[in-house]
């Protein structure tokens, strides 16, 4: 008796290969889950296709027009060609006109080597032009600390546009003018300065091109590292060691901790220290901040800003500004760990080596590009210098390697040095979404029950998925004496990660919908592991992979608690003091300021001008 399909199945043939697919599957989605590759330059898996780009033509047997696979729905019984002959050439001459109008020498690119219309061009055997069109042209934009956009070598994908709107509900950037003069980017010809931008840089990590890329400190990190009278240290975030192997043909998720420690010794760093031994600082301070928040309410009756909102991403702090000023003196006062960590090395560190820190230069390496313009930013030179000189992407460092001969899988494992080195598990996880939150909780718990947190293997399960937003409660019982007044206490915890997720929880805790103690929102899509600076292409299956990787670094340790990390204790003993005191405050909080409004549409922030207002 032959099988019944099942309902809502669909059977078709691609390439010649029977293939199943869901009802409302496109043929693209089909052939991906058959393993059959079928190129694109403007498709982003979970969003809307657009066709944009034409790339992914197929042929269809009995149908007179080519079909974009992104977009054409699947029928049972269909034969689909996506590469016969008309198939190529109808691909091959699309690849060639985008190329006509591509300005640009692929020796001196940015993206050389990392570039999707590249790599398509060489797959499609390319190597003359029959359409020797005029280039677009275009204006560069250098306006932002963090991104460099180059409209000259844009393709119209509209991949950022996407990334800009839908995934973070920005709208900064859209296309402008029509056909052959149309530009991507921000409204009325402004620069990236002068809107909105909060520098995530999502849209270069998604740019098939060099039309945005990061702003490089390449060349100023290897001049500082040339000069023999200055003294260069580096930290490195964590979720650096989960995604560095990617830039050297690893799987996604290598963790590549010990051979980067290498690397970077090899490179010839000073220092080599951890971004995590400032993340349990942060848990120090940040947690003793919710703590006293939590006292003034409950306790004295008195009214403080609740929730606290974690401040460690520098483009949510910056689209807090912009967006949501009613809620600025909601934010934790911590400076990020990155901040931190400057502010240190050049007086505590720096005192401790006995180096003038005029002549120290601190160089982070970190997953984000708007980590680049947080350490520009004024309220960041707490140590009398600009705490942090330079920043480089995780992609900036692999460049770095290999320009310095170095093959990262092939090196010998080294370690980072005392005391800025040391950490804990607990850091460890701040590169994922919902990590900062555990942290925090791991410390919190036990400052004020005096036993481990009671959960599985110290996970808050219900906080470490990829759903946007998630909640969870704590409740506190059998509090020591110091903390008798949150006995009883259900703490209401919310974590959000992606601008668009964190504007709808926003609107929720504004509007009274959501009561909540305390806030972990991360700019980007998975957290720092899904950065703006981190090797493309970035979707979910890589980031979970990173998040995985990273849990195993956190699991793996002896520690797993901020509040166990040595060095950590040792700093409070020998030269801060105590959390939240005087110098601690000083060197390590920070408060921001709304930025120039913008004038949006207050129920839909991605219509009307995102300009400035320039009164």
């Amino acid at each position: 008796m032959p099988k019944t399909q099942d309902i809502g199945v669909l059977t078709l043939t691609i390439d010649g290969i029977s293939v199943e697919g869901q009802e409302g599957d496109t043929i693209l989605k089909a052939a991906q889950n058959a393993g059959i590759h079928i190129p694109t330059l403007c498709f982003l898996e979970g969003h809307s296709p657009l066709g944009a780009c034409r790339v992914c033509t197929v042929e269809i047997e009995g149908r007179p027009a080519l079909a974009a696979a992104c977009t054409m729905p699947i029928q049972a019984g269909m034969t689909i060609w996506s590469n016969s002959k008309r198939a190529r050439e109808a691909r091959r001459t699309v690849v060639e006109l985008l190329l006509s109008e591509h300005e640009g020498d692929c020796t001196t690119c940015e993206r050389s080597g990392d570039c999707e219309l590249q790599d398509l061009a060489r797959d499609l055997g390319i190597r003359e032009l029959h359409y020797p069109g005029e280039p677009a042209g275009g204006e560069r934009d250098e306006s932002t600390a963090g991104l460099v956009r180059d409209a000259s070598k844009c393709i119209k994908c509209r991949r950022c546009v996407t990334a800009c709107t839908a995934i973070q509900s920005i709208g900064a950037i859209a296309p402008q003018g029509r056909g052959y003069h149309t530009i991507i980017g921000p409204a009325f010809a402004a620069e990236l300065d002068g809107v909105a931008c909060v520098q995530c840089g999502q849209c270069a990590a998604v740019c098939p091109t060099g039309a945005i890329t990061e702003r490089s400190h390449l060349k100023d990190v290897e001049q500082v590292l040339d000069d023999q009278d200055l003294y260069v240290v580096v930290q490195t975030a964590p979720a650096i060691r989960a995604a560095l192997g990617e830039e050297f043909s690893l799987p996604p998720g290598s963790l590549v901790t010990g051979k980067m420690c290498t690397a970077l010794r090899r490179l010839g760093f000073d220092a080599v220290f951890d971004t995590d031994f400032a993340a349990d600082l942060t848990i120090l301070e940040e947690g003793t901040e919710l703590l006293t928040r939590l006292r003034t309410v409950l306790k004295e009756g008195k009214e403080a800003p609740l929730p606290m909102f974690t401040s460690c991403s520098p483009g949510w702090i910056q689209y807090a500004e912009y967006y949501w000023p009613q809620m600025l003196n909601n934010l934790s006062t911590c400076k990020s760990p990155q901040q931190m960590f400057g502010a240190l090395a050049k007086t505590y560190y720096a005192g401790k080596v006995g180096v003038d820190p005029a002549m120290m230069r601190v160089v982070s390496i970190m997953p984000c590009t708007a980590k680049k313009f947080e350490a520009e930013r004024p309220e960041m030179r707490s140590s009398g210098y600009q705490d942090v000189d330079y920043v480089l992407t995780t992609r900036e460092l692999a460049a770095l390697i290999k320009r310095a001969g170095l093959n990262l899988p092939e090196l010998e494992e080294g370690q980072m040095d005392a005391p800025l080195g040391l950490s804990t598990g607990a850091a460890d996880i701040f590169a994922n979404t919902g990590g900062v939150m555990e942290a925090a909780l791991r410390t919190v718990w036990e400052i004020v029950t005096g036993v481990p947190l009671p959960m599985e293997n110290l996970h808050v399960k219900p906080l470490t998925s990829l759903e946007g937003v998630k909640v969870a409660e704590v409740t506190f019982k059998k509090c020591l004496p110091t903390w008798d007044f949150l006995e009883g206490v259900t703490a209401r915890l919310a974590v959000a990660h992606g601008l668009s997720n964190a504007s709808a929880l926003l609107k929720r805790i504004h509007s009274g919908e959501e009561p909540l103690h305390f806030v972990e929102i991360m700019t980007c899509p998975g957290g720092c592991i899904g950065g703006g600076g981190q090797p493309r292409f970035t979707d979910d299956s890589v980031r979970e992979a990173r998040i995985q990787a990273i849990f195993a670094e956190d699991e793996g340790k002896e520690l797993r608690k901020s509040h166990e990390n040595p060095g950590v204790m040792a700093l409070y003993e020998e030269f801060l003091g105590e959390p939240l005191g005087h110098r601690s405050h000083t060197l390590l909080h920070t408060t921001y300021a709304k930025r120039p409004q913008v004038k949006m549409d207050e129920n839909n922030p991605i219509k009307g001008s995102h300009q400035k207002n320039q009164t």
